[in-house]
């Protein structure tokens, strides 16, 4: 099945989001709750497959299901189709503030990896798969994952970010980059991870043991604020309620009946 073309507009600055207009008949395909709003005539529809090869059994869509779990994401993906005579649109949303990449895959000979739970929404007949890191460090030390989520097509597809984007292009080089702010790359980039080197650095540097580096030739998009380095600098400024030495008993209100 070849992909569609998407006609679309970004919407917002911080906090962006997605509109495409959907000729009759069109399909986008989006992650589990990534649809925002859609005009009437739109159906919506749930399934195991991305519909990039409709002719694969329940089996083998249930197990390309189970491998997009690998990486974070619902074994669902959403289907839209415009029922009417007329162009519909539709809205999408990422679930945190930040920026919506446009990636036209067949600028990028067909493929793109990403990160989980950066995809929002795609051209009906884009593959969805998972690509294995073999370099087992990245496995184990990376914090960006030992399997990434696989992009391939000749439409477009759209990712979420956290804060701003930033598109690095290398030409045979090396970047180095903190956790968590990678989004995606294009073929033609390794990643590996490398160990900080020095005890104060390590410990006390804030940029954990390791760091993440990508190398080789292509297209890099990083993101400022990954929702992890948020969340969790939330949850260290929340303050702490103070322990009390009361003691619970069964004669407490909640336990009693009025």
């Amino acid at each position: 099945m070849e992909n569609q073309k998407l006609k679309y507009e970004l919407i917002g600055d911080d906090m962006q989001m997605v509109e495409i207009e959907l000729a009759p008949k069109e399909t986008v395909i989006a992650g589990i709750g990534a649809m925002n709003w859609m005009e009437e005539g739109i159906s919506f529809d749930t399934s195991l497959s991305d519909g990039s090869e409709p002719e694969k059994g329940f089996f083998e869509r249930l197990f390309d299901a189970g491998k997009r779990v690998l990486v974070g994401e619902s074994a669902f993906i959403n289907h839209m189709t415009n029922m009417s005579d007329k162009n519909r649109k539709i809205g999408f949303g990422a679930p945190y503030p930040g920026k919506i990449i446009p990636i036209d895959l067949e600028a990028f000979s067909g493929k793109m990896y990403c990160l989980r739970d950066v995809f929002l929404c795609a051209s009906l007949g884009t593959k969805i798969s998972v690509k294995v890191n073999h370099k087992m460090g990245f496995g184990f030390f990376g914090t960006q994952g030992y399997v990434v989520q696989e992009l391939e097509g000749d439409g477009m597809a759209f990712l979420h970010t956290g804060g701003t984007v930033v598109k690095k292009v290398l030409g045979e080089e090396t970047l180095r980059i903190s956790g968590g702010c990678l989004v995606a790359y294009s073929q033609g980039i390794e990643c590996s991870v490398e160990r900080i080197k020095g005890f104060e650095n390590m410990f006390f540097g804030g940029q954990g043991s390791f760091i993440t580096a990508l190398s080789g030739t292509g297209v890099v998009y990083l993101q400022s604020l990954p929702f992890s380095k948020l969340a969790n600098r939330v949850i260290s400024r929340m303050p702490k309620e103070p322990r009390t030495k009361e003691r619970r008993t069964f004669s407490d209100d909640r336990f009693s009946s009025k």
